[in-house]
C-alpha cells in the first residue's frame, strides 16, 4: 500500500491526506470542487477548509476520480449522506476485485437517511464484494493535521487488511488500534455526533456541567444500546470510537455539532446556522436517521430523540428539555 487515495478534501479528508504523507506514502487528494484542487496544487494548503495549515508538496490534489481511485487503498472521507453517490461514482474505476485490491475505509461517520444504513452497509449495496474497513475516534481534523498526537480505531474483519493499513497509515503521532468490529466503529461515530448537539445545547442554555455530564453517560447509554441491537460489541463502545469519540465531541467548540448545539442553545435558528457554515455537522442529519434506526430495532433513545425533535419536527427547546427530564425515574442498570 504504497499509494493512498483520499476521496474528499474538506478538514478530515486534507488531515488524513497529511497523515498518510507522514507516514511516508504517496497521496493522491481527490477534490470534487476542480477549482479547489488546483488551489491545493499551486498553494500547497486547503484555504477552504484547513487555512493557515502547510501541506506537504508531495501530496497530489486532483479532481479526477479515476486517478484517485487507481490508488492501492482509498480513504472515503465525503459526507455521509453523499457516500452512495460517490460509491457510485467510484464504481466504473475500481477494476476487478481481489483480497487486498483496492480496500475501501469508510472515515465518515453518520447513519444514510431514509435507509438507515451504516457506510459499510451502503458500500455492501454499491460495491458488493469489496474489502472493508472503518477509521473512526477521537479526531479533530485540526489536531491531526498539526501532527499532534492521535490514537484512532481501524477496524476490519480482514486481518491481512488491518495489518496493512496500520502500516500505510500509522506515524509516532497518529496511532491506529486495530479492531475487528465495523459496526461498533460506526455506530459509536454516527451517534455521538447527536449526543454533542444535546450538549451544546445545555451549555448555551447555561444548565450547567452537571447537566452535560448527564447527557454524555446517558448518552453513551444509548450508544450501547443500538451497538448491542446492530450486533456491535460493548467494549467497542467502551474504547477510541465509542466512550473517547464521544467525550471529546461533547466538550470542544473544536466539535462541529457541539459548536451547533450550543448556537441553538443560545438561541440562533437551524436555518441560519446551516446556512452559514462550509463544513458538515453530521448529527443534523443523523439524528433522524438514528432514530428511526431505534424504532426499527426496538431501542430506546430518548436524547437522540428529543435532539430529532428540535431539528427535524419544530419542537421548542425547552419542550425537549421538558420531556427528558418528565421521564419515570429508573435504575441506572435495568
Amino acid at each position: 500500500m504504497e499509494r493512498i487515495g483520499v476521496i474528499g478534501a474538506g478538514a478530515w479528508g486534507t488531515a488524513l491526506a497529511l497523515a498518510a504523507r507522514r507516514a511516508d506514502r504517496e497521496v493522491v487528494l481527490w477534490a470534487r470542487d476542480p477549482e479547489l484542487a488546483a488551489e491545493i496544487g499551486t498553494r500547497h494548503e486547503n484555504p477552504r477548509y484547513l487555512p493557515g495549515v502547510a501541506l506537504d508538496p508531495e501530496i497530489r490534489a486532483t479532481a479526477s476520480l479515476a486517478e484517485a481511485a487507481a490508488c492501492d487503498a482509498l480513504l472515503l472521507v465525503t459526507p455521509a449522506q453523499a457516500q452512495r453517490e460517490i460509491a457510485a461514482a467510484l464504481a466504473p474505476h475500481l477494476g476487478p476485485h481481489s483480497a487486498l485490491g483496492r480496500p475501501l475505509v469508510v472515515c465518515s461517520k453518520g447513519i444514510e437517511r431514509g435507509s438507515g444504513q451504516l457506510m459499510t452497509e451502503v458500500l455492501a449495496e454499491v460495491l458488493p464484494g469489496r474489502t472493508t474497513a472503518v477509521l473512526s475516534g477521537p479526531t479533530f481534523a485540526l489536531e491531526v493535521a498539526r501532527g499532534l498526537p492521535t490514537a484512532v480505531t481501524l477496524a476490519t474483519e480482514d486481518a491481512a487488511l488491518g495489518a496493512a493499513l496500520v502500516q500505510a497509515l500509522g506515524s509516532r503521532a497518529f496511532r491506529p488500534y486495530l479492531s475487528d468490529d465495523e459496526v461498533g466503529a460506526q455506530i459509536g461515530g454516527a451517534v455521538k455526533n447527536v449526543i454533542a448537539i444535546a450538549c451544546g445545547i445545555v451549555t448555551g442554555r447555561k444548565l450547567g456541567d452537571n447537566a452535560r455530564a448527564a447527557l454524555i453517560t446517558r448518552g453513551l447509554a444509548e450508544i450501547a444500546r443500538l451497538g448491542r441491537a446492530k450486533g456491535a460489541r460493548p467494549e467497542t463502545l467502551m474504547g477510541l470510537s465509542g466512550l473517547g469519540d464521544l467525550t471529546l465531541t461533547c466538550t470542544s467548540t473544536l466539535s462541529r455539532n457541539y459548536s451547533l448545539g450550543v448556537a441553538l442553545g443560545e438561541g440562533e435558528t437551524l436555518e441560519a446556522l446551516m446556512a452559514g457554515r462550509r463544513s458538515v455537522a453530521e448529527g443534523v442529519f443523523s439524528a433522524g436517521a438514528a432514530v428511526a434506526l431505534s424504532r426499527s430495532l426496538g431501542v430506546e433513545m430518548p436524547i437522540a430523540g428529543g435532539v430529532d425533535a428540535i431539528l427535524n419536527q419544530g419542537a421548542p427547546i425547552e419542550a425537549a428539555i421538558e420531556d427528558l427530564l418528565a421521564r419515570p425515574f429508573r435504575a441506572e442498570f435495568p
